[in-house]
């Protein structure tokens, strides 16, 4: 029998781990589900220990080349695991069901505080526990049109996820690096 997984809560403040997955779930989930419950929670982790301890100003600073900030890539996370938990419950037509602008996905407006984007950020995950737990992994739909999908092709539910997981720890990878920049702190080493 497959190990089961017991999730923890987000720590508010930036720590590990996150996930939103209720204590009822966890204790019923084996399996892939349980395996990737367990990545995303890993990779969330890493993804908002980047931001510990960080003001509203150095989450929205710019610290390279890159327009890319670390409030901005914790709102483009959520947005985008947003947008593919929609996708799994409604296809390409239910993926972005509100009007997204592309380019305030990745910056912190002056309105909006790290630990808005956090909360939110918490609710997002909390939804796609949630379907990790109780959507039909196997049903598929066709992507949206868009450049970097083939044309015509269809992604399963499980795809989706496991995309979910990588797009999380590489903007994980990339929060590291604009962290260090920042003011020397890593999340590893």
């Amino acid at each position: 029998m497959p190990p089961r997984v017991v999730l923890t809560r987000a720590n508010k403040e930036g720590g590990l781990p996150m996930s939103g997955i209720s204590s009822e779930l966890a204790n019923t989930v084996t399996g892939e589900r349980a395996d990737f419950l367990q990545m995303l929670a890993k990779h969330r982790g890493f993804l908002r220990f980047t931001v510990r301890d960080l003001t509203d100003e150095q989450a929205n600073l710019r610290t390279t080349v890159s327009e890319l900030t670390l409030g901005g890539l914790i709102k483009h996370v959520a947005v985008t695991e947003r947008g593919w938990a929609n996708f799994i419950v409604g296809g390409a037509a239910a993926m972005f069901s509100e009007p997204v602008d592309w380019a305030a996905q990745f910056s912190m407006k002056e309105s909006e505080t790290l630990a808005d984007l956090l909360e939110r950020y918490e609710e997002v995950a909390r939804r796609t526990d949630e379907l990790v737990a109780t959507a039909d992994l196997d049903e598929s739909h066709p992507l949206p049109e868009a450049p970097w999908f083939e044309q015509g092709a269809s992604w399963s539910n499980r795809r989706v996820l496991m995309h979910i997981i990588a797009e999380t720890s590489q903007h994980a990878g990339h929060a590291d690096i604009i962290r260090e920049t920042l003011d020397g702190s890593k999340s590893m080493g």
